[in-house]
């Protein structure tokens, strides 16, 4: 029977995950208290992700580790950009098999309420409410690539170029997005010349000109992915203080997603 470990973190989950964290330093003095096993702490915070619960609820009598330690290695993973590594790592693996389609990529935001924290302002579509944002670009399937995170009052149009620039380095055939959807948020001059002079062929939806009801032809896909990180439940509204924290589990939810398919 498999373990409640075992079934949040699988074996090839693990041993990639081993490949992006470092060793726990030694006490050069010796003794102390025995640490947990990184592989139980990471069951332990996919657990809180996922399920939404606080870290004084995590029931540690499943995992092993209370909430204050699985917190405190998630606070230290989250400084040392492990999250970040092992959606890249996750992603160059789903290249290397050919599993990532580059011919049509699709950018989006999504917005949900803040209660406290930095990177955080007031929602223009959400009667001035604090509250934070998501901006995503997928490839044609809908495998989140790049992922940022910004508060609520800054506008979609602004993150387009540091997500383009901030897709990683694959090992693909194509290291660069074919073509880029986008909706009527995304249409203006500079970011249509910005791509075109980077190779990137662009498909934005022009304001006053063309209609809604072909928009989501090709971007159907960002939509379902949106609906995919729905699926990790602490994202359904802002609790971390810290920007980093909020990053790391959007970035969970993000490897968690590209991790189906490679499995």
């Amino acid at each position: 029977m498999v373990g409640i470990v075992e079934r949040l973190v699988p074996d090839e989950l693990w041993e990639l995950f081993q490949r992006v964290v470092s060793e726990a330093p030694s006490r050069p003095q010796g003794g102390g208290r025995r640490g947990h096993g990184d592989r139980e702490v990471l069951a332990a915070i996919v657990f809180v992700a996922t399920s939404g619960c606080t870290w004084q609820l995590l029931p540690s009598a499943s995992f092993g580790p209370t909430g204050a330690t699985a917190h405190r290695r998630f606070s230290e993973w989250s400084e040392a950009r492990v999250w970040a590594k092992l959606h890249h790592l996750v992603l160059d693996e789903l290249g290397a098999r050919g599993e990532l389609d580059w011919s049509r990529c699709a950018i989006n935001s999504v917005n949900m309420r803040a209660l406290k924290g930095d990177l955080a302002g007031p929602n223009p579509v959400d009667r001035g409410k604090y509250g934070s944002k998501i901006h995503l670009v997928t490839e044609r399937t809908g495998l989140p690539i790049s992922v940022a995170i910004s508060g609520a009052n800054v506008h979609a149009s602004q993150a387009l170029i540091p997500l383009v620039k901030g897709v990683p380095p694959i090992r693909s055939r194509r290291g660069r997005p074919g073509r880029l959807h986008a909706d009527k948020g995304y249409d203006y001059r500079h970011l249509r010349q910005w791509l075109s002079g980077r190779g990137i062929w662009h498909r934005i939806a022009r304001k006053g000109i063309e209609t809604s009801q072909r928009l989501g032809r090709h971007r159907w896909t960002i939509e379902r992915t949106m609906s995919w990180l729905a699926g990790c439940r602490r994202l359904h509204r802002r609790y971390e203080r810290k920007a980093d924290h909020f990053l790391a589990f959007t970035s969970i939810a993000c490897t968690l997603i590209c991790y189906r398919r490679l499995a």
